[in-house]
């Protein structure tokens, strides 16, 4: 990775912003209209390249050299990224191996790979002010909305233009701290997941078969351990004529990205309040519009609280097929994590209530677990481990693990599926193993 200095990267952004500020300023005194944001971006490249220029002629002038044109090309790149990026940790957001950045303040900063590794980055700023100014100008731009990240909403979450997940947060602790979660794979298939180990043939053939069945199926696991992946993967074996609407707290799938898979798709994002309070759009209201948008089905990103009931409500009442993530330590465990939601939702259900409700509702629970044999001399793994069956109730859910962790760990078969035959007429055939029809 070429070294820039950031000093000089600071100063020459400042020289790109005001000569594109003034632009702004010219452009609205003669009534034109505003630059689109890819014309900005065209605009400031050119800006960058005066700047060097007189950066250049400044160097010569004072008797020392200027920067070589490799030098210059690195400038130019940090000062876009500077501009329209993330900064520092542009070089780290391209680099393919990088899975996770972990920041405990601007200069302890820690990269997570994809073979398991973690280690000590350089500084990503030059001050912890810095860093969440970096932060704010993200939040600013990113996203739906723009979305305030000061004293008064030390939290934010934001999916990056690159499709990773920033979370941040400050106030709540000695130094600002953000969390970026890559996203490795974008367009995602089962096909890729069966050739890269996550699950085996048969399991990746029964999951096509439950998609293209319109089964319900929540997807578990801790974090960072491929719940996201798996449900892009899922979605994607969707057929391409029904109309998808996805609900997230920050936008992150990006399954409108690919209208070669899905042309009809609403991406909807919640909307956090304004400074007074005011405008704020919940994931409950929006699980609660997306019914009334003609849906074929319903994506919920990440459950983590009230919208848990309204959308095991869209579940059981005709909106079959959808799918969703859930923090969770195993498959069984879903259950129980479900009834705590519901207790804290406005509709405050009680437990027999919330399980009435998942029985009718939830017809898979796929679980996935992450495992780092790194320090073994191995590397990093996510495997489907099990896959549970909702097959009724009685005073609790009641299920049955059709898929358990195998010797390896990776989900075999291991008890009868209920709804085998919807399954089998959606192409599942589980005496086919060990491999992977297309």
């Amino acid at each position: 990775m070429r070294q820039v200095d950031h000093l000089l990267v600071r100063r020459l952004r400042g020289q790109v912003a005001e000569r594109l500020n003034r632009q702004r300023r010219a452009d609205e005194l003669a009534g034109r209209a505003p630059m689109t944001s890819e014309d900005e971006r065209q605009f400031a490249r050119s800006l960058i390249v005066q700047v060097l220029e007189d950066n250049a002629r400044a160097e010569i002038s004072e008797g020392r050299t200027p920067p070589s044109s490799e030098q210059e090309e690195a400038l130019a790149a940090a000062v876009h990224a500077a501009l329209f990026g993330v900064g520092r940790l542009q070089p780290l957001l391209e680099d393919p191996q990088v899975e996770n950045i972990d920041i405990n303040g601007c200069d302890r900063v820690f990269v997570g790979y994809g073979d398991g590794r973690e280690e000590l980055h350089e500084p990503v700023a030059d001050s912890d002010e810095e860093l969440v100014e970096l932060i704010q100008v993200l939040a600013a731009n990113v996203g739906l909305s723009s979305r305030p990240f000061d004293s008064a909403n030390p939290q934010l979450d934001l999916r990056l233009p690159d499709g990773s997940r920033l979370s941040a947060v400050m106030g709540v602790c000695a130094r600002p701290a953000v969390s970026v979660r890559r996203a490795r794979l974008g367009k995602v298939s089962l096909a890729d997941l069966v050739g890269n180990g996550t699950m085996s043939p048969t399991v990746g053939s029964f999951l096509r078969a439950a998609v293209r069945a319109r089964k319900n199926i929540m997807i578990a696991g801790a974090t960072n351990s491929g719940k996201t992946t798996l449900l892009r993967a899922l979605a994607n074996e969707i057929p391409p004529h029904e109309r998808l609407v996805t609900v997230e707290r920050a936008l992150e799938l990006g399954l409108d990205a690919f209208p070669d898979l899905h042309p009809n798709v609403v991406a909807m994002e919640e909307r956090l309040p304004n400074s007074e309070g005011l405008g704020a759009v919940t994931m409950a209201e929006l699980v609660r519009r997306s019914l009334r948008m003609n849906p074929s089905r319903v994506v919920v990103g990440e459950v983590l609280g009230d919208e848990i009931v309204t959308m095991l409500n869209a579940m059981s009442q005709g909106n079959d097929g959808s799918l969703s993530t859930i923090h969770a330590n195993s498959s069984m465990e879903v259950f129980n994590r479900i009834s705590t939601y519901a207790l804290q939702a406005e509709e405050n259900l009680p437990v027999e209530a919330t399980h009435m409700l998942i029985a009718g509702s939830i017809n898979f629970v796929v679980f996935l677990r992450k495992r780092n044999e790194y320090e073994a001399g191995g590397t990093l793994e996510r495997v489907v481990e099990s896959v549970r069956e909702v097959t009724g109730i009685d005073h609790r859910v009641l299920s049955s693990e059709v898929f358990a962790p195998g010797p390896d760990g990776r989900a075999v078969a291991h008890a009868p599926i209920s709804c085998v035959e919807d399954l089998a007429r959606a192409g599942y055939a589980p005496e086919v193993v060990g491999r992977w029809t297309p």
